[in-house]
Formats: structure tokens, sequence, C-alpha cells
């Protein structure tokens, strides 16, 4: 116990010992000096990353798609505490390697057919290295000129791409999540507003959301969290080829209204999550222009074929929408996170989604795009560089190419199973995605969705390749799910062989 008076620093480090002040001093300098990373030491170790990554995408097939794990078996074999003192990055490395690496799925595999192809194309991996190592922060477009104006052009670029009118301009958000949100926060806006200017002096009506019981769920989360009550929000059922029933729809609406409600948002998928069916966009229009409701198209994975001008008829009518959002971060191939949002009333968009504090403010107001209006986050990240890479490098016939190459691999792929006793093709095939069950004689009901569950885990824990189950229509089915970069006919013919011979194990 220390009995020394209060203010008695004579064998203390007292900033008014001088000696002791000199001595933290150089303790301090020298532990500043270590723990940052110089650029000889960030050339050094970034060049080894560099070639980790191109190794690893070179022998990614030698891999297994998913290594056998249990929950809570990597943390355990991490450090309970941070550690005091630097570390080497050649032992945060070999970590790496040796405890982070076999416990991922590995979603860039040829062999991984799993939920939606989420391309990382190498040339985007360099975007995405700049924009990290530039640290350039977009929370205006005088905190970065060249921020804002790539992405203004890059969102151009692909809206041609799509084949939409100069009517739309976009913004790069984290995921089509957001997006949704962003769309549905403004929708909610505009119904609020139309509401006061028609009905001054009264109590406003319920808004009502509605969406397709095949809607991603992040449609749902989304309108949760913009304010919308659980008895609000109106999931709509589709019809046999999987688009929102137009008919019920407009039951639905007839109800509300009767009782008091008003539309206010409709909610369209191009490209459902487990089946890639599209809702008919022509008439969602008319029934959203007829009740004056804002139009959102979720178009995440699927959006990508867009770029196909033989696929654009399946999402006609998409100009008289209000929004929509696409990921290129999914099956064209730019790193994550990369969300394409595009709006046609962009002034409507800022009125809700602007802010201008005072710290921001400059003399470009007014005369420039700031991106911090067009979403939720202040600042943004440099995304525009890895679209930028993606499709300088790969062109729009070598982006349209690749597509096309998955697409007929799908049907290829369908008409094999279709003609396999046993074996059935569920639904249409109009992407990329194929849809199967396994139906051995005399299996029904609970006990063919058991099976079906069983034998897609069997083969996703042998590691030969990755898929996903879906129910759908209140039955179990398989998604086969096609568009890895380096997915080629002999996998899925591997694969293929691997189905079979998993579900005749499973079933006997």
């Amino acid at each position: 116990m220390n009995t020394k008076p209060i203010g008695d620093n004579s064998e203390s480090l007292s900033p008014f010992n001088e000696s002791a002040c000199l001595y933290v001093d150089e303790i301090r300098d020298a532990d500043n000096e270590a723990s940052v990373l110089t650029p000889d030491d960030f050339r050094k170790h970034g060049y080894a990353i560099i070639d980790w990554i191109a190794t690893y995408r070179e022998t990614l097939e030698e891999r297994p798609v998913l290594q056998a794990t249990t929950p809570g078996t990597i943390r355990a074999s991490l450090p309970s505490s941070p550690p005091s003192r630097q570390e080497p990055i050649e032992d945060i490395l070999a970590d790496f390697e040796s405890t982070i690496v076999p416990g991922l799925l590995h979603w860039q595999h040829p062999s991984f057919f799993g939920f939606f192809p989420s391309n990382v194309e190498l040339s985007s991996v360099l975007g995405d290295l700049l924009s990290t190592g530039l640290g350039v922060i977009g929370i205006s477009w005088e905190s970065g000129p060249a921020l804002t104006e790539l992405e203004e052009t890059c969102m151009d670029w692909l809206r041609q791409m799509l084949g939409l009118s100069p009517a739309w301009r976009g913004v790069i958000q984290d995921s089509a999540s957001s997006g949704t949100l962003v769309a549905i926060v403004c929708a909610r806006e505009r119904h609020a507003g139309r509401n006061l200017a028609a009905e001054p002096g009264q109590a406003s009506k319920p808004a009502m959301f509605y969406t397709s019981t095949l809607a991603h769920s992040s449609v749902t989360k989304a309108a949760a969290v913009a304010g919308f009550r659980r008895d609000q929000i109106r999931i709509v059922p589709t019809r046999a080829n999987g688009a929102l029933d137009t008919d019920i729809l407009r039951t639905m609406i007839e109800d509300d209204i009767a009782s008091g409600a008003s539309p206010a948002v409709l909610v369209a998928t191009a490209g459902a999550t487990a089946t890639t069916a599209m809702d008919n966009f022509c008439e969602l229009a008319d029934i959203a222009e007829a009740w004056g409701m804002w139009l959102h198209v979720d178009a995440a994975m699927a959006g990508a074929a867009m770029i196909l001008p033989e696929c654009r008829p399946a999402w006609e009518g998409i100009e008289r929408t209000d929004s929509i959002v696409f990921n290129p971060h999914k099956w064209l191939g730019a790193a994550t996170d990369c969300s394409a949002m595009y709006v046609r009333d962009t002034d409507h968009l800022v009125r809700v989604m602007g802010t201008n504090p005072s710290y921001l403010r400059t003399s470009t107001d007014g005369a420039v795009t700031q991106f911090r209006d067009w979403g939720v986050p202040l600042g943004r990240r440099f995304r525009a560089l890895k679209l930028w890479f993606l499709i300088r490098t790969q062109g729009v016939d070598g982006l349209a190419r690749r597509l096309r190459r998955d697409i007929d691999h799908a049907h290829r792929f369908a008409q094999i199973v279709r003609t396999t006793p046993d074996w059935r093709v569920v639904g249409d095939v109009p992407l990329q995605t194929v849809c199967v069950r396994h139906e051995p004689h005399g299996l029904r009901g609970k006990a063919l969705d058991a099976h079906t569950r069983a034998w897609v885990a069997a083969l996703n824990a042998s590691g030969k390749a990755y898929l996903t189950a879906a129910l759908v229509d209140g039955a179990w089915l398989v998604r086969v799910s096609i568009g890895a970069l380096m997915t080629e006919w002999p996998h899925i013919e591997r694969l293929w062989q691997d189905m079979q011979k998993y579900a005749e194990q499973t079933s006997g």
C-alpha cells in the first residue's frame, strides 16, 4: 500500500519529473512507431496477400466447398482477450490460414450452387483495394469530387446496360435491403403528403403495404423498420408461375379501402429468391397507378440478366415503376457491397433523405449531386471503383457472354433432370436457377420433405458441392443456383452425379 502523502511524486513517473517524462515519451514514440504499418511493410505484406488470393483462386477447386465444423469451434480457438502488445503480420496471416480459412463456406468455388451467385471478379477486388487504401469518405461532393462523379458515371453506364431510359438516376447502396428500405420510406412520405393534401383536418388513414409470398424477407423487414405495423402489411399469394396474383391483390386493396385504410406501397419481385419467378410489372403498374401507390421492384439477383436484351421482355412495364434495386455484387461480379438503386423522382428522394448541416455546406451546393441525400448513411465508401474496374476489364460483351453461359447451363441441366426417373424440375427455369425434387415412389408430404432436406445436408457435408433448400408452396425443394465465375459444365455434371448418389443413399 502506498503511504506517501499526496503530492510526493519523487519516485513516480509524474509529469512534473522531467527525466521520467522524457522516458515515457520515448516509450510512447517507440510504441507508436512500432504499431504503425509503414508503406514498406504494407508493400511487403500486401504483395504476400495478393499472392495468397491469386493462389487461393487457382487452387480453390482442390478445397472442399464447406469443411465440417461445429458451432463455437472457431471462436474457442481464438484468444478471449485482445493482445496487449503488437503482433507480427506474419503471425496473423498464419492464424488466418490455419483458423479462419477452414471455417469458411467458399462462395467462389466452382461447385458452389447455393443461395445465389455472389461473384467477386478479381478486377473488382483491385478496385475495392484502391477504395480501401485511399480511405476517401464521400460525405459531400467536395469531400471527394471524383468519388461522386465516377459513381454518377458508373450508375449511368449500368442504366444503359439494363436498357432503362434516361428518366432514371442511380446511386450505390450497401445492399438491396438498404435500397428497399429507402424506397419504402420515400413511398410512405409521398403517401402521407398526398393524404394531408387531399384530406386537411381529417385523421390519416392507415397506410397499407403489399408484396407477394415469394418476396425476399428483407422486403417485409424494411416495411417494419419504416413503421408499417404487422396489420398494415399484406402478403399476396402467387399464381402457378410464381407471379403475384393481381386478382387477389385488387380484392385485398378494395377490402382494405372499405375498412378505412389507404393503399400506399407495392413491392414487386423480379427474380424471386427461391425460384427466380417474375411478377407482371404491367399489371402491377396498372394497379399502382389506379390507387396512387409507389411501385418498387426488388431485382437483387435477377436484375443482372437485364443486360441481355433477350431477357428484358420479362420485366416489360419496368419504366412505369418508381424505384428499382439490383445487386451488381451478385451475379454480375462486383465485390460486395455494391447495390444499385434507381429512382425516377430524385427530387422527392432528396426531400425525404436530405440533410444539410452547416459544417457540410459549400459553394457548390445545388450545382452537384450530394449522395449523402440519397440514402441513410452520411458517409460512403468509394464503391464505384470496383464497378468501374469490373465493367472496363470485362466489357458489356464479356459480362453478357458469361451470363448467357450460366443460363444455357441451367436449361441444359433442367432437361437432364426432367428425363430422369424419380426426379422433377419444379416450376419454370427463367434464368440460372433450377428448382428440383427427388421423389422416390411412395414418399409424400412430410416424409418427402424430410428426405429432401436429408440428402441436401448429406451432400453439403461431403464438401463436394453446396446447395440450398427452400420451402415453396408448402413443400421443400432444392435450388441449384448456377452462376459462380469458375463454374463450367463438367462441374455441373459432377454435381448431378453427387445429387443422385446422396438422394439414393438417403432414400434407402
